[in-house]
Parts: structure tokens; sequence; C-alpha cells
């Protein structure tokens, strides 16, 4: 890729997870994270390599170890952040909570849990934005959708739309 965002971001030195952000300070893809993050890793792992080896290689130092670090957590929380949303679209799409639970190895009530989390905060955020005249969260009606996804049992599948 050779845009001017690609390029900013690789020459990126990161050092924190805080660092992994675009030019216009968002957030940077997954996709760009794991690729930096296996730069780090390829060059710490040449130095496993023998100091004659015949071809030449980037040995890792210090600043890789930091930078594999601060991606491996930059990368977590981008996936816990949008765990929420796996689950919805599992369940949207037809999977059970025990299903569910077994992919993030809980039960179905901590699945539940993660849901019910993160759509009452998105509540709340609506209730306080709707004020400011920012239809930002989930309105009543968005947020009674999640609540009855979450009260379905554990090895029932939302019926399908007709």
């Amino acid at each position: 890729m050779d845009t001017p965002a690609h390029k900013h971001w690789t020459d990126l030195t990161v050092r924190r997870p805080d660092d992994v952000r675009t030019m216009t300070g968002r957030r940077v893809s997954l996709s760009w994270q794991m690729e930096k993050r296996a730069g780090h890793i390829d060059r710490l792992m040449n130095r496993t390599r023998p100091e004659d080896f015949p071809d030449p290689v980037e040995r890792g130092d210090a600043g890789d170890v930091l930078a594999a670090l601060a991606l491996s957590e930059s990368i977590r929380r981008d996936l816990a952040a949008r765990c929420w949303g796996d689950i919805r679209e599992a369940i949207l799409l037809g999977a059970t909570w025990t299903e569910i639970a077994a992919a993030i190895d809980a039960t179905p009530d901590e699945a539940r849990a993660v849901l019910r989390d993160w759509t009452e905060r998105q509540h709340q955020l609506h209730q306080r934005e709707v004020e400011r005249g920012r239809p930002l969260g989930s309105d009543a009606d968005r947020h009674a959708s999640v609540l009855a996804l979450i009260e379905l049992a554990d090895d029932e599948q939302k019926a399908a739309k007709e």
C-alpha cells in the first residue's frame, strides 16, 4: 500500500499503545497493527540466526521488543473493545449464547454481561447526549432490542425475520 496514511504509519515509532494513531488521530486498523508487529517480531527472530548467516538480516533490538509489546496491548484493547459487536452480530446471525460463550471461553451469563454492559453504557450515553442535541448512543428502541437478545435462553436462536 502506498498512501500517505500508510507511509506515516510504517514510519511511526511505537513505544506505547497510545502511539497507535493515524495522522488524523484515529485508531489504526488491526491489519496495519498486525503487519507492523510482525515486522518487529521478524527482526527479533533474526537475533537467533548465526553471525555468519549467508543473507543480510536486520536484527531486532530493545526498540523492537517495546514496539511489539505496545502493539500487542493496542491490538488486545481493540479486540476487547469490539467484542460486544461481535457478540451482537453472532446472535443476530443465529448463534446461541452457549455457542458464543464457548467462543469466548466464558459462561453464557458472562457473555450476556459483555453485551448488557455495552448496551447500558450506550443507553446512558444517549440519554446524556440527547439533551445536547446529539444523537449518540442507543435510543430506547435499540436498547430494548439488545435487551431482548440478552433474554434469549442459552440454546435459543433469534427468530429469523420473515
